[in-house]
């Protein structure tokens, strides 16, 4: 999903989902897999998988930390853009990515740091890597203070109106995280030697495995599917909802980007565009056309029959004929923030009787 939702970054719902830092938290997620393995006792611990600290705080434990890391960076985004009314972008996310990974690089440094009988050792009778209650305690400590910084920023973007709005996917997430770390912390106090029962090692992996897959899927789940299935309807009612909360800038409302079809004619004004829009299939524009200020005498009700059709009479002047009749001018494509000329009137002629529009 994430290699599709790279090669399709242009549909602007996916791209709104900061693929970098999504791609970020799958990494941590993978890597933090990588290490459940030997710290569970999947594989046997030999060679390189015996040095358990590697394993255990330099990939279990560290990227389980950067997994709450990134969600906090990306909320934090969100809230700065929504909420603060500043930008996240130049040394203001440097310094937000370096505070995040220089917190977590401090807490598995000065677990390293430790002696291995008071943090994480290997038995090597047993082939498992296990750690001391105290490290145990830590750390889970440590996840609950990053899982209540990402509850205190999803309750702040509770009230964004625009189709930024994660608010539903953010409380989905928090949710499962919340089951996770309670399952993570029940098992480590009431089974204190989980690490010598084969059953709960599996349970605890396939627990933190399905828990870092889902949130990367409950974030671009949606935007994918819809993609995939509703791409022009989809990315088009999702660029007027964003026109409507005043974000259109961002996004390029007026192109119509990249084969997609988009509302590109909105203005700031958008009154003097609606009341000009022209049906020319309609006898009542042809008709208006033929007549011009006459039209105020029949009280808007003009008829034009059959026979004054072929008779040819309206079609003797270019100038009385519908826009899309004429021969006479250069149409040119409609520029955002200008107003239409439709709004004026035709222009006056301009070299060998040719008009511009």
């Amino acid at each position: 999903m994430i290699i599709y939702a790279w090669f399709n970054r242009s549909f602007r719902p996916i791209r709104a989902k900061k693929m970098s830092l999504t791609t970020l938290l799958h990494m941590a997620g993978i890597l933090w897999f990588v290490g459940n393995i030997p710290s569970n006792g999947h594989v046997k611990l030999v060679g390189a998988f015996s040095y358990c600290k590697l394993w255990i705080v330099w990939f279990r434990v560290f990227f389980c930390f950067m997994y709450a890391a990134v969600l906090i960076l990306r909320f934090f985004a969100l809230d700065r853009v929504f909420n603060q009314h500043k930008s996240f972008k130049g040394w203001t996310s440097v310094l937000c990515i370096s505070v995040v990974i220089s917190v977590n690089v401090s807490f598995c440094l000065t677990t390293q740091l430790i002696g291995d009988d008071l943090t994480v050792s290997s038995m090597e009778w047993l082939e498992v890597c296990n750690g001391t209650q105290g490290f145990r305690i830590a750390c889970i400590a440590f996840q609950w203070v990053l899982w209540l910084g990402v509850a205190v920023l999803i309750y702040r973007l509770r009230n964004i109106q625009s189709s930024f709005n994660e608010f539903r996917e953010s409380l989905a997430i928090f949710v499962v995280a919340i089951i996770t770390l309670t399952e993570t912390t029940v098992m480590n106090i009431a089974f204190k030697n989980y690490p010598l029962m084969m059953p709960h090692r599996i349970e605890k992996t396939m627990v933190d495995t399905l828990c870092a897959n889902v949130m990367v899927w409950l974030i671009l789940g949606h935007p994918v599917y819809m993609c995939l299935f509703h791409r022009r309807k989809y990315e088009t009612q999702w660029l007027e909802k964003l026109t409507k909360d005043g974000h259109k800038h961002a996004y390029e409302v007026s192109s119509a980007g990249q084969g997609h079809s988009t509302a590109y004619a909105k203005m700031e004004d958008e009154s003097a565009f609606q009341n000009t829009q022209l049906n020319f299939g309609t006898m009542d524009v042809m008709a208006s056309a033929f007549y011009g200020n006459q039209r105020s005498y029949y009280g808007g009700d003009l008829i034009v029959d059959e026979s004054t059709l072929r008779s040819g009479e309206m079609f003797q002047n270019p100038d009385t004929l519908p826009i899309a009749l004429r021969n006479n001018l250069h149409i040119h494509r409609p520029v955002l923030n200008v107003p239409s000329m439709f709004a004026t009137g035709y222009p006056d002629p301009q070299g060998e009787g040719r008009r511009v529009i």
